[in-house]
């Protein structure tokens, strides 16, 4: 499938940030308030066009879920780019609410897709099990879990979920969508404050992926579950209910990698094939 820019456009790369909670999501939904939503209205008026350019995010965030580093792009006539480009990220910051911020704006390279050229997504999640709670001015970005939790038992139970994998037990179904995912890192850390950081990169992430692996994990670190729980629920294949979506106020998107420039279209192209585990059959 190609990925050409239609001609008399530009693909144009935005960097952005926002805060979730108030927040339907990314995707655009009728009657209900959206990043996408905002950030196409903004672009409408600010480059003082009559049709809405259509973005495409590197992840699309469930609603709630807060951004630091996520990446979109829109193709935009080459008039609109030339009359507007320099001045595009100041009119913006003058156009959106508050709680979403584009940091950047420029000419992508040839063969870049903001979804389908990234090789990974990291993700945070952070947790308090402070017996006080979580502290007033970090309330919107910090689940607090009312049991103490073990930090090298929630580590050695994210060895086995590393790797290429179905992680069907940890995600909500999609009709024709795969849920194999190559996960790169899984990680906790606690810092000085008492917050629990746990850090998680893969190539992509399927419905759900992240909060139920965040949920799994937290039934190992208040001693819940024994560490080998998380990989047999991997290996079930099944969902289980007792593997919990933990709320979304905790997780932020932190950072989208993306190859060298001359490897976009490569990857663009590779990333849209479904895929299967070595030795699956094909029905």
């Amino acid at each position: 499938m190609s990925d050409e820019v239609e001609p008399g456009c530009v693909r144009v790369r935005l960097d952005l940030s926002y805060d979730g909670k108030d927040f339907s999501g990314w995707a655009k939904q009728r009657e209900r308030r959206t990043v996408q939503g905002e950030l196409e209205t903004a672009l409408r008026t600010v480059t003082r066009s009559d049709e809405t350019f259509e973005l495409t995010v590197a992840g699309r965030t469930d609603a709630g879920v807060h951004a630091r580093g996520q990446v979109a792009h829109v193709d935009l006539p080459e008039a609109v780019w030339a009359e507007h480009g320099e001045r595009l990220l100041r009119r913006l910051a003058g156009r959106l609410p508050k709680d979403v911020r584009v940091w950047r704006v420029a000419e992508a390279p040839y063969g870049f897709n903001a979804r389908f050229s990234a090789i990974w997504r990291r993700y945070a999640y952070r947790v308090t099990d402070h017996p006080g709670g979580v502290d007033p001015l970090l309330r919107g970005h910090v689940l607090w879990h009312d049991w103490e939790l073990d930090v090298e038992a929630m580590n050695a139970a994210s060895q086995a979920l590393l790797g290429e994998h179905d992680f069907a037990a940890y995600c909500k179904r999609r009709e024709g969508a795969t849920t194999i995912r190559t996960l790169q890192e899984l990680s906790w850390v606690r810092d000085a404050a008492g917050v629990l950081t746990g850090t998680v990169r893969a190539d992509a992430f399927c419905h759900n992926m992240v909060r139920s692996l965040v949920g799994a994990l937290l039934f190992v670190g208040d001693g819940h579950r024994p560490v080998e729980w998380p990989g047999k629920v991997l290996a079930a294949g099944v969902r289980d209910s007792a593997v919990h979506v933990v709320r979304p106020h905790g997780l932020t998107l932190e950072e989208v990698g993306y190859p060298a420039d001359e490897l976009l279209m490569a990857r663009n192209l590779e990333a849209r094939n479904k895929r299967t585990l070595p030795g699956a059959g094909c029905c």
